[in-house]
């Protein structure tokens, strides 16, 4: 046997060595001993069939590297930033992570992907039957996937375990180059398909009548101004208590605010990142359960969403997010859900900067001017603000100076401070120039998700309230990774108490506030009495009314996991069917707009995202 086939060999031992070591070393992300034979043996083979396509062996050697370098460091790299390894979905999120990377972090995350498809490309070859025999069983194993994808996952599950609500230990126990072959094929195997008509309307029926009788509010729909603001990585750092910060980072005059309504807190979907999905649950009215970004690729149809409600009864639907437009599919998203306009990038003045991000008293004036005309016509309007200010690494500019200092080793526990320190303070003016201006109007405040503070919750670790990794959290720990603040202020009342409240029950909250005695989509997710469901990737937990957290993972499940996960089984067919579906489960509405669109004949007006 020519020396040269032998290169395969030695490569992938020498790279599977050296990124083990960084991996385990510098992210604390180690694969288990008993995955690492199955998981260099799957990798020899992805080597060798690199290696038949390849004309010289250098370029064979940069291409392995980095494909390698991928798959190890990169998911290293976002286990300690989110918890959990790279999954399919994170394909569609791709051009989302590139359009908002500037400077040498848009370079380290797009020169190597385009290195790779550059590479392959110019070192392709079909001049050797060992290239021939590499793409049959390429193109077998991809048809194998995509359309038997059980033939897979099966024995892959049944050798080396599976956890639902687990995916960095799933990663641990499989190694990269497996957990990606078997969670690839369960992608395609688990996808959400339209439910069909007698499952949509079972499940319909068994939310609906499991509700106690209605509590509509018997009064006149008043259609009042709504101002709902997503404060980005919006959290209180007081909860860290060995950062012994000197000043507290938020304002006083909203941490007095806060207290009177106790302290209500919101329960998000996710934790350090994919605010789309925090947007979904608080405009749609509907709980995130996996995995993926829900804009991009589970919101196709166009919905009565809160927007589309509220637009329906003579609002002015607008939405304000200083960013490029299509993060997110927004465009597509916003128009779907039901706003009339969106306010992006181009439409904001780029006037006070920290950084590539627009600070949020400027965000705050700028739609202020532009809601005024609505504002002085008495127009309802539903204003939904998404800012921009507070996403990691928290930069600020030289007319915010740092006033916050911690002893903590994490550099984020100090620089969120003082993002916290800066934008707490906006938003108090905000608010004060709101009731100005509209005194009647709802006002609704809330944190899309705690922030990344540090490697494998570092900053959390160490002050107690998170554990390194989710396979060791408490229930209270559960609770702590979702919980932002929430303020809801119902006008000249004043601050309302929610406790702890889901974002997908937000939107029913505004139609209760509004007298709204409608039917909507909102009635759906109704809370099962006696408790608040928060569904996460792979899990749900379960808030009672008593204060006991009682965390469902896998069946079998107890009396009470077994309620709420009835509960969530039904409430995920019906989204599918509103969502993706036929929207066989969509109410009835004699408004001529709704009436056109649950026919089908064609969308409604489709945002403005330069008004």
């Amino acid at each position: 046997m020519p020396y040269k086939y032998l290169a395969p060999l030695f490569s992938t031992a020498l790279l599977y060595l050296v990124f083990y070591l960084i991996s385990t070393f510098k992210f604390d992300v180690q694969i288990k001993a008993v995955a690492i034979p199955y998981d260099f043996l799957l990798q020899l083979v992805v080597a060798y069939m690199l290696f038949a396509w390849s004309r010289r062996i250098w370029i064979f050697l940069v291409l392995q590297t980095l494909l390698a370098g991928v798959l190890y460091i990169g998911n290293a790299v976002k286990i300690s930033f989110f918890g959990g390894p790279i999954m399919p979905d994170d394909v569609y999120a791709l051009r989302s992570l590139l359009l908002i990377l500037e400077g040498w972090r848009f370079f380290a995350a797009a020169i190597p992907l385009a290195a790779i498809a550059s590479l392959f490309l110019f070192n392709f070859t079909m001049r050797h039957w060992s290239a021939y025999l590499a793409s049959v069983v390429a193109i077998l194993l991809g048809m194998t996937i995509v359309y038997q994808p059980d033939m897979i996952v099966g024995p892959l599950d049944k050798h080396f375990g599976n956890s639902v609500w687990d995916q960095r230990s799933n990663y641990l126990w499989h190694g990269a180059t497996m957990y990606s072959l078997q969670e690839g094929s369960r992608y395609f195997l688990m996808a959400d398909v339209a439910p069909d008509v007698d499952d949509a309307q079972e499940a319909a029926h068994n939310l609906l009548s499991a509700q106690p009788p209605s509590d509509r509010p018997g009064k006149t729909f008043t259609p009042r101004n709504v101002h709902l603001v997503l404060l980005e990585s919006f959290w209180d750092p007081n909860g860290l208590k060995k950062a012994r910060y000197k000043q507290n980072p938020l304002a006083p005059e909203f941490r007095k605010l806060w207290k009177s309504a106790d302290q209500a807190h919101a329960m998000a979907p996710v934790f350090g990142g994919y605010t789309a999905n925090s947007e979904f649950e608080v405009l749609c009215g509907f709980p995130v359960v996996k995995d993926n970004v829900k804009f991009e690729r589970q919101l196709l149809n166009h919905v009565p969403c809160l927007p589309r409600i509220l637009a329906d009864k003579g609002y002015r639907a607008t939405a304000s997010h200083p960013n490029v437009p299509v993060f997110w599919n927004r465009v597509n998203a916003y128009e779907r859900m039901g706003f009339q306009t969106y306010w992006s990038l181009e439409d904001f003045v780029q006037d006070d900067m920290n950084r590539e991000f627009l600070s949020d008293v400027s965000l705050y004036r700028q739609v202020l001017d532009k809601i005024k005309p609505a504002l002085e016509a008495r127009q309802p309007i539903f204003d939904y603000i998404v800012t921009y200010f507070g996403h990691w690494n928290y930069p600020l500019s030289e007319s915010r100076p740092p006033k916050i200092s911690s002893p903590s080793p994490v550099e984020e526990v100090t620089t969120y401070a003082n993002t916290v320190y800066y934008k707490s303070r906006e938003l108090m003016g905000f608010i004060a120039e709101m009731q100005k201006r509209d005194p009647d109007g709802i006002i609704i405040l809330f944190g899309d998700h705690l922030p990344f503070l540090g490697e494998n919750f570092a900053g959390y670790v160490d002050s107690g309230v998170l554990a390194p990794n989710r396979s060791e959290f408490t229930p209270e720990m559960f609770k702590f990774y979702v919980s932002t603040p929430i303020l809801v202020l119902n006008g000249r009342q004043g601050p309302v108490k929610v406790g702890s409240l889901p974002l997908y029950q937000v939107p029913a909250l505004i139609l209760k506030l509004l007298n709204y005695d409608e039917q909507s989509i909102m009635d759906y997710t109704q809370p099962v009495q006696g408790m608040r469901i928060r569904p996460l990737p792979g899990l749900h937990f379960d808030l009672l009314d008593d204060g006991r957290i009682e965390v469902c993972k896998e069946p079998p499940y107890n009396e009470v996991c077994q309620k709420s996960a009835e509960w969530l089984r039904n409430v995920n067919i019906v989204s599918n069917d509103l969502f993706i579906g036929r929207q066989e489960t969509r109410p009835q509405y004699s408004s001529p707009l709704l009436v056109q669109d649950q026919a089908f004949v064609g969308p409604p007006e489709k945002p403005n995202a330069s008004h």
